[in-house]
């Protein structure tokens, strides 16, 4: 449990295709429209068209970050991507977006797939906290369209494109993350897994024929890793907090699977109406997730200056970021 004060969230983004895939839009590759609905809470998803990359998601998302903050864009001096679907492996997508951008500063992505923006905000928190950095561009983006199997019929639809941005800037003494914990349990990491493309299994006909450029996930294991990870990493930094269940202003959690979000506030005791819901209409954009659930928010007027905000995301690695921030 670690704390990081005088900091705060000067504005915020986010982006998605305009391209929408209903689950009746599935039913062609042998996907049940209400099996899917049933299982996960996923009505539709966004998948983007063939000509756009993780950095093109990523670049609208900062510019709507940047416009809502009031912030002319040379103000930035870092920029930190949290992706696991980079344009390319070299050069980093953070840095494709900073050329983009048209600025010169430090760039670099992180990865820790559906944890991302979780890692990325930290990360780029402790910069602006030491005074390293005065604007950071933090980014949570991932373009899942492109490495899901679509003969995969129970992992295909719970995957969509789409990403969100936040600016962090210095805050008062009462400002930042009032707990957060990071965390990863490397044992399951063959429990979701891109197999291939890396220096372990390179991408030739072989391995792309035997699938390993897609996403491979046991969703069972999954699920209940999950359900346990919030449940604990949860408590854990209210605990550290010294914060109730009650005190939470809003709870903003990976749009993964409504099922695990339902399980984790039942086991926590959180209001549901604190409870923020858009996997329903995106699906699992994995880093993208928290960030664009929490600019949903944000733009509704949920949140205020003051406000007690949990957020947590994770997925595979298996990786967790999850926080408690004074807004």
């Amino acid at each position: 449990m670690r704390q990081l004060l005088g900091v705060q969230v000067l504005g915020v983004g986010s982006y998605v295709p305009e391209n929408i895939v209903k689950n009746e839009d599935l039913s062609s590759l042998g996907c049940d429209p209400e099996w899917i609905v049933q299982r996960t809470g996923i009505r539709e998803r966004r998948h983007a068209p063939p000509e756009m990359a993780t950095s093109h998601m990523a670049y609208a998302a900062a510019c709507a970050a940047i416009e809502n903050a009031g912030i002319d864009v040379s103000e930035i001096d870092l920029i930190v991507v949290g992706t696991f679907t980079p344009d390319m492996p070299t050069p980093s997508t953070a840095c494709i977006l900073q050329d983009r951008l048209g600025i010169r500063c430090a760039a670099m992505d992180v990865s820790a797939a559906c944890a991302g923006f979780m890692y990325a905000m930290i990360t780029a928190a402790q910069f602006v906290r030491t005074g390293t950095s005065r604007r950071a561009l933090v980014i949570g983006a991932d373009l899942l369209s492109r490495i899901a199997n679509p003969d995969d019929k129970k992992t295909y639809p719970l995957f969509g494109d789409g990403a969100g941005a936040v600016i962090l800037g210095a805050g008062s003494e009462e400002q930042g993350f009032l707990s957060y914990t990071l965390g990863s349990e490397g044992e399951g990491g063959e429990l979701l897994c891109v197999p291939g493309g890396g220096s372990a299994h390179r991408l030739d006909n072989q391995s792309l024929a035997a699938g390993q450029a897609y996403l491979h996930m046991d969703g069972r294991s999954v699920f209940k890793w999950a359900v346990r990870v919030i449940a604990d990493s949860i408590g854990d930094v209210l605990t550290h907090a010294g914060v109730t269940a009650d005190e939470v202003s809003l709870v903003l959690l990976h749009q993964a699977n409504v099922r695990i979000i339902d399980a984790a506030c039942e086991n926590l005791g959180f209001d549901r109406e604190k409870i923020v819901i858009n996997l329903d209409r995106y699906g699992n954009t994995s880093a993208g997730s928290v960030p664009l659930v929490l600019d949903e928010a944000y733009q509704a007027g949920k949140i205020r200056r003051g406000d007690l905000v949990l957020l947590s995301g994770f997925g595979a690695g298996l990786s967790w970021g999850t926080t408690l921030m004074r807004w």
